[in-house]
């Protein structure tokens, strides 16, 4: 509660970097009764009795404030919850600084926007004294039920378990591949459970526990684990399906005092929890964690830095460790945990078994996955994944072999179906009178086959099976334990009942040859999953690939392979050994901008070159150019704050206009650390 001579310290909600600190105001004394760290506010800003939003960071009495003349007093309170905790600001800061942002960018992130008619409620009920705190306390009660429908968790010893959510534990688990039946009949992977099993011992100390996954997908098979143990009260949901309300009453359930298990994609890892004891996330390599907006904070790389804040219990669980994972593993930061026996996926690298015909080496499907996948359809659901949704996502002059391009945007072009008229991949436009502007040709061929097509394929290969496409746009979490040809994209795969009778790898060549440091790890991450959604036993066939990335996953020794990947990475300074930073602005800003950084140790620059052109953009950004900067982890902290000042010193200025003219825009200086798609 506040007194009286007592200022509040305000974080606003405006995204200028110059504008990123604490702003003093005066606490009016009729709000003094209801002001509270954490809550909205609407406070004046500069001239003209214009009104911004903030947060209330502190409150602290006015003889400690460092301003001694009049301040400016708070004009309203927006709603006497206060939403911003310290934990989750004091995450917000270091994210914020570790990647030269700002700290109202990542709070944007972690506080949903209010739905009024919600927040009335949750207050209401929290006001109702004595008989909701009965109710709490009932519910709190029910931490596991006294037998649980879910057959036992096998493989793991007590010891891991128990080890795995130790305060200050910092664990990479090995996940078991294969499938369990929960009640209902819902089957989930091995994993789902795995997870919620150390979220119930973590609730059972008296702690929350925040469960990190993808996507939707993932987080449905979660929360079925969770519910076979749980009262649906003790779990929350944060997801991108949930309406305004839905997030913002899950976000407020967590403000509660009441420990609870809370599960969502990426932003997760900011939910409020109380007394956090663990935060776990699966398959932290999947690139759907790293996060779009400003400042690009990686999830996981979130949930290190708010494990060192609270002290919590950290668990990165998968079928392949990422290279990031392996790293920390390498250094002692976590410590590496396994099943202590499983039944490995049966792995048929197709490409090793050395077939003398040159047609069938390079063959999309091999003979030996054919008849593999006709004795398996005789008995259930095959899966076939993929590279690539839609029909035909690329197509080609059928004269001359040259690309097929947009005319508006010089995008690429597919086909939706089979006769469709190709369109653009980027506007979207049609190109129905298509010409090639190389030969002249109006005739198209394909170039890359889609899900469509492979299921159009393999629909007149084996006629009278039952074809089901799982992809981003025709979304299917579950098929049945019924013959079936099930064609997938890599990380849509539905979750069989029983688990595949035949799993087939296609495109490997394609997957390997994207012009990425990643698509390795990604590949190897894809077919893992894939393989582990396999009937214990049941083929899993890899086409067209051998090598040690093969050999890898026969063996079933990922974390073998991301131990030699992660050295090859080390010795040529190629993150994660290193960190990196794109920085694009116009020459003269850029070269302003490194100068302040060639003198730091550590440190060396690539470039700069032409920024790289933006799908859909029809030419170069107005001259910018890019550098990427490379630097040890221990020199972050200094990359941060002179990256950070530049972005300030552009933000603020205005270049001076001609004589009678008005001042143009300031220049632009974009950064992102530790930037996917750079290598």
């Amino acid at each position: 509660m506040a007194s009286a001579g007592v200022v509040a310290r305000v974080l606003i909600d405006n995204p200028l970097p110059q504008l990123d600190h604490l702003f003093d105001y005066s606490v009016p004394e009729a709000l003094r009764a209801d002001v509270r760290v954490g809550q909205r506010v609407k406070v004046p800003f500069r001239s003209g009795g214009r009104l911004i939003d903030g947060y209330i960071i502190e409150l602290v009495d006015r003889a400690s404030a460092d301003f001694s003349g009049q301040l400016s007093e708070i004009d309203s309170l927006i709603s006497v919850v206060p939403v911003l905790t310290p934990e989750v600001y004091a995450l917000a800061r270091r994210v914020a600084d570790r990647g030269a942002g700002s700290a109202i960018d990542v709070v944007r992130l972690a506080v949903p926007p209010r739905a009024v008619r919600v927040e009335k409620k949750w207050i209401a009920e929290r006001a109702e004294g004595a008989t909701a705190v009965a109710a709490v306390a009932e519910h709190a009660a029910v931490v596991v039920p006294a037998a649980s429908e879910l057959p036992a968790v096998t493989g793991y010893s007590a010891e891991v378990l128990a080890g795995a959510i130790d305060p200050d534990g910092r664990v990479a688990l090995t996940a078991i591949p294969r499938l369990l039946e929960g009640p209902g009949g819902i089957w989930v992977g091995h994993w789902a459970v795995t997870m919620a099993e150390l979220a119930v011992r973590t609730l059972a100390t008296g702690r929350s526990a925040v469960l990190a996954v993808p996507d939707f997908r993932d987080q449905d098979q979660l929360l079925a684990a969770l519910h076979a143990l749980l009262p649906a009260e003790k779990v929350s949901r944060f997801d991108a399906r949930q309406t305004t309300s839905e997030r913002y009453g899950a976000f407020l359930a967590c403000l509660d005092d009441e420990p609870r298990v809370i599960v969502g994609n990426r932003s997760v890892v900011y939910a409020p929890a109380a007394r956090l004891g663990l935060i776990a996330m699966w398959d932290d390599g999947d690139p759907l964690y790293a996060e779009s907006l400003s400042p690009y904070a990686h999830a996981r790389d979130v949930a290190l830095i708010r494990q060192g804040v609270t002290e919590c219990a950290l668990v990165l669980l998968g079928h392949a460790r990422s290279i990031e994972a392996q790293r920390l593993v390498e250094i002692g930061w976590l410590h590496e945990l396994g099943p202590e026996r499983f039944t490995r996926p049966n792995i048929i690298a197709t490409a090793q078994q050395g077939s003398p015909d040159p047609q069938a080496q390079a063959a999309r499907i091999p003979s030996t996955a054919w008849r593999e996948a006709k004795q398996a359809l005789a008995t259930g659901p095959v899966l076939v994944q993929v590279a690539s949704p839609g029909y035909a996502p690329v197509v080609a002059c059928a004269s001359c072999r040259e690309a097929a391009h947009c005319g508006r945007c010089q995008g690429p072009l597919g086909q939706s179906a089979a006769g469709a008229a190709p369109s653009c991949r980027w506007c979207g436009a049609i190109a129905a009178n298509w010409s090639c502007g190389n030969c002249g040709g109006h005739a198209l061929r394909t170039v890359r086959i889609g899900a469509g097509r492979t299921a159009e394929e393999l629909g007149r290969a084996f006629p009278g099976a039952l074809v089901i496409v799982a992809d981003g746009e025709n979304p299917i979490l579950n098929v049945a334990a019924r013959p079936a040809l099930v064609i997938a994209t890599r990380g849509a795969e539905p979750v069989a009942d029983g688990g595949y009778a035949a799993v087939l790898l296609l495109d490997g060549e394609r997957i390997l040859g994207r012009e990425s440091l990643r698509v390795a790890e990604d590949a190897l991450r894809w077919w893992s999953n894939a393989a582990a959604l396999a009937t214990p036993g049941a083929p899993v066939l890899l086409a067209g690939v051998g090598g040690a990335l093969a050999t890898a996953l026969a063996t079933w020794q990922q974390a073998g392979w991301a131990a030699s990947e992660f050295a090859d990475r080390r010795a040529l300074r190629f993150p994660p050994a290193v960190r990196t930073a794109s920085v694009t602005a116009a020459p003269a800003v850029l070269e302003t901008t490194l100068a302040e950084l060639r003198e730091l140790d550590g440190v060396d620059i690539l470039g700069p070159v032409p920024a790289p052109i933006a799908p859909g953009a029809a030419a170069a950004s107005d001259g910018l150019m890019r550098a990427i900067v490379r630097f040890d982890y221990g020199a972050g902290a200094d990359v941060a704050r002179r990256l950070r000042a530049g972005i300030v010193a552009v933000a603020s200025s205005r270049r001076r206009p001609p004589k009678g003219g008005a001042f143009r825009p300031a220049p632009t200086l974009r950064v992102r650390f530790d930037d996917p798609e750079i290598f």
